[in-house]
């Protein structure tokens, strides 16, 4: 278990380090830096001027050594500073990560306390007009696209019958009920993005299970559906899922960044969104790298749940 872990870690910091040189030359390259910006807004600058900013900044470097002096500032812990919001980058991202987190936990409870049971009733009763309607919904589901549904929630629930707020944080002192009522929209929205995927993976994989020999084998010994399912075929179905919800968690942060925009919540996604477009590229750059770090992070539970679910999966290696 313990070279597993290695093995994983230095895996996972060759990734941030191939993601941080991917990113900062993207960004790099992207048109406009900062001082061009300054250069733009004050045009009493000269091209003197513009000169002695940008070598003061770094920026007449070649776009590889900037991001050597990138890289060996942080890993000695200095992320620089944000442009947009002069604080330092890490206390402007945490900041949005916290309300990131509460979203996305809350979208992600939903999503599973709803595909799971749809999934098992669907895979109960296979090709029966209930497990054909799951599917539809599920289908329809996957479609939708989430800027749409943000846009009908909030034309039903907020315009036209007036029950939810359409902004997810309403201004003003507020008490807890109405911050938990702002959130509900949003949380629906970011929750249809999974619901439809993993009720379907829900059903494919217990409906293979249920197909096994040890499931004959169960049955045969006078167990119920209830019991075989409960105790044999739920805990070997769930290993795939378990995989689709891990993965979920990078769709979340991408599907975050439009429903977060379109109800105004200020969360990563419109964090990063507002850091590109007003040329804040640090920010940027240790946003999507935090968001990387994020994503590796629950594949690496998912990976500790496999041996939770199914005991045949060890990560120790033959001579431990």
């Amino acid at each position: 278990m313990t070279q597993f872990l290695f093995s994983r870690l230095i895996q996972t910091a060759a990734v941030v380090l191939l993601m941080s040189f991917v990113c900062y030359m993207l960004l790099g390259l992207m048109p406009g830096d900062p001082v061009d910006l300054l250069i733009s807004a004050d045009p009493r600058l000269t091209a003197a001027d513009a000169a002695r900013i940008k070598a003061s900044y770094g920026l007449d470097q070649p776009l590889h050594q900037r991001y050597a002096n990138w890289l060996i500032a942080a890993l000695q812990g200095d992320f620089g500073y944000s442009r947009l919001y002069a604080k330092p980058v890490l206390i402007v991202l945490w900041n949005a990560l916290q309300y990131t987190l509460v979203l996305m936990g809350l979208a992600l409870l939903v999503s599973i306390s709803i595909a799971i049971p749809a999934g098992l009733l669907a895979a109960r009763r296979i090709h029966s007009i209930t497990d054909y309607s799951i599917n539809m919904i599920c289908f329809a589901g996957i479609s939708v696209p989430p800027f749409w549904l943000a846009l009908m929630l909030i034309l039903l629930f907020s315009v036209i019958l007036g029950w939810l707020p359409a902004n997810a944080l309403p201004l003003g002192e507020v008490g807890f009920v109405e911050r938990a009522k702002g959130l509900i929209l949003p949380v629906i929205t970011l929750a249809m993005v999974s619901i439809g995927g993993v009720t379907r993976y829900v059903r494919a994989s217990l409906h293979d299970s249920m197909q096994q020999d040890y499931i004959r084998t169960a049955f045969s010994k006078g167990l119920t559906e209830r019991q075989v399912i409960k105790n044999h075929a739920l805990r070997n179905s769930m290993i795939p899922v378990v995989t689709i919800i891990s993965l979920d968690v990078g769709a979340f942060f991408s599907g975050a960044l439009i429903t977060e925009y379109m109800f105004g919540y200020p969360g990563m996604g419109k964090l990063l969104f507002d850091a590109v477009l007003g040329s804040d590229y640090n920010l940027a750059l240790v946003g999507l790298l935090m968001v990387t770090c994020i994503t590796l992070t629950a594949n690496f539970l998912a990976d500790i749940a496999y041996a939770a679910l199914d005991p045949r999966i060890s990560y120790r290696t033959e001579n431990q």
